[in-house]
């Protein structure tokens, strides 16, 4: 964080000070939640949990080098004691935000958010200091202290934003106001608590309603509601997609022999060719997004392809892609799903395996509402129309409806098979895989399918398989 004296920072919450022999003291590390990640200068902010109270931990985090705690009531030690401590971490990444001279990237979607977020911070950190969202922390607690991390160095501040309802990104946007906007796509993700895709659009276009007038809207010109938003925006709008109408779109779509997708990246200053390190179609559409950012703060074409084509996955158990030494290739994309990443996985596992089989691992997608027997149904037909070698579809209710959908779709359905948890999964494998198969692992974040691509990683280990 940039430097801030503890009487500053009081004065920005709206706290008070309490055990604080000098008010001038600065906060020069960073702002945390979690008591380990302190060091010295911290800010340790002290949230009330289900299960853990962090003022508890006051005096510990003080005595790692903590300048302060950031509570919502004295502790005992060098404190900033506020009402509301979520309220005050905001006030305080608006404050920083504005002192900072770092141009605010903001970006919300239904799918692909966070790969996307890691593709722009790779391209624009090949040109400055670039400060981004770790993993999905991209809620009201995740957003703040990502903004909090940014130092007087920063160029480019790249923040993904989530919501589960009206309103969620106009709060998030009001803490760190962007001067850019990026708007990926509206899906079926979390449909069933926002009632619709009509209400996910209208939340989502909370970002770019936020823009001020020397700002830039990027839109999806795939996406008809995403394109809708234009309207919605005193920003310049710019378009991406592979659209003939968009503005950064991508030419001569394949991919190589491996699933990686290479294209020609054309923008309205120029042309060049990429070829991705990332897996599978759907990151043509995040890499074009990518693209429209960077092209709007100056990047040329050939910059832009180049950083692409060196850019890696920076988050864990998203297409991430092992090979073991015996030949088996785990696709470890189990962090979450939908039924649009869902989909994107399936034909990326479909393009990898071609000559060899192949192996769907999944699992429930959560939150679909009334949507979820006719989405799961739906990913079943689709692993047999890819020619899926055989799904393992993992768990309870939504599990038997992936099942039942491979079965109703034909003959192929036969080698489809539901088991009841991920120890069953990984036994399953265990005693079937041949060395070449290629096996995909996915499902929402609460089933823990990440637990059958750790166990088939560990190379032969045996055993029940660990828990989360």
């Amino acid at each position: 964080m940039i430097a801030l004296s503890l009487a500053e920072i009081a004065a920005v919450v709206g706290g008070q000070t309490y055990d604080i022999p000098d008010p001038e003291l600065q906060v020069t590390g960073p702002v945390v939640r979690d008591s380990r990640e302190v060091e010295s200068g911290s800010l340790f902010v002290a949230f009330v949990g289900e299960r853990v109270d962090g003022h508890d931990y006051a005096e510990a985090v003080i005595e790692a080098g903590a300048a302060a705690v950031l509570a919502s009531r004295p502790v005992g030690v060098p404190a900033v004691v506020v009402d509301d401590v979520q309220t005050a971490l905001g006030a305080l990444a608006r404050h920083v935000v504005e002192r900072l001279g770092a141009t605010l990237v903001a970006l919300t979607g239904s799918a692909g958010k966070t790969s996307t977020k890691d593709l722009i911070a790779q391209v624009l950190g090949s040109k400055a200091p670039t400060v981004f969202t770790p993993g999905s922390l991209n809620n009201e607690i995740g957003l703040p202290l990502t903004a909090l991390s940014a130092t007087d160095e920063t160029k480019f501040l790249v923040l993904e934003m989530g919501a589960r309802g009206i309103g969620h990104i106009r709060y998030l946007t009001e803490l760190t106001p962007p001067r850019i906007g990026l708007v990926l796509n509206v899906g079926t993700a979390h449909i069933g608590e926002f009632g619709g895709r009509e209400q996910i659009a209208q939340a989502k276009g909370e970002l770019v309603e936020s823009l001020p007038e020397d700002g830039a809207a990027i839109l999806n010109a795939d996406d008809p509601l995403v394109r809708a938003m234009a309207s919605r925006t005193k920003a310049r709008v710019i378009l991406f997609g592979e659209s003939g109408e968009a503005d950064v779109r991508a030419e001569n779509v394949r991919l190589t022999e491996s699933g990686q997708p290479s294209f020609s990246l054309r923008t309205p200053s120029g042309c060049s060719d990429v070829t991705m390190r990332l897996y599978g179609e759907h990151h043509v559409s995040n890499a074009l997004a990518a693209a429209a950012v960077a092209h709007e703060l100056g990047m040329s074409a050939d910059e832009i392809a180049r950083a692409l084509s060196e850019a890696g996955s920076l988050s864990r158990w998203r297409m991430e892609v092992t090979e073991r030494p015996d030949g088996v290739t785990v696709v470890n994309d189990a962090y979450n799903a939908n039924p649009e990443s869902m989909r994107a996985a399936l034909r990326a596992l479909a393009a990898m395996g071609k000559g060899r089989r192949t192996w769907a691992v999944l699992g429930q997608m959560a939150e679909l509402g009334d949507e979820a027997l006719a989405e799961h149904d739906a990913v079943g037909r689709l692993a047999v129309r890819l020619n899926v070698g055989k799904l393992v579809a993992v768990g309870g209710r939504e599990a038997s409806w992936l099942q039942l959908g491979a079965y109703n779709e034909g003959s192929w359905g036969e080698e489809s098979v539901h088991v009841s948890d991920a120890q069953a999964a990984v036994d399953l494998l265990r005693s079937e895989l041949r060395p070449g198969d290629v096996v995909l692992v996915k499902a929402s974040r609460s089933v823990g399918l990440e637990r059958v691509a750790l166990a088939l990683l560990a190379d032969g280990t045996e055993g029940e398989v660990s828990a989360r």
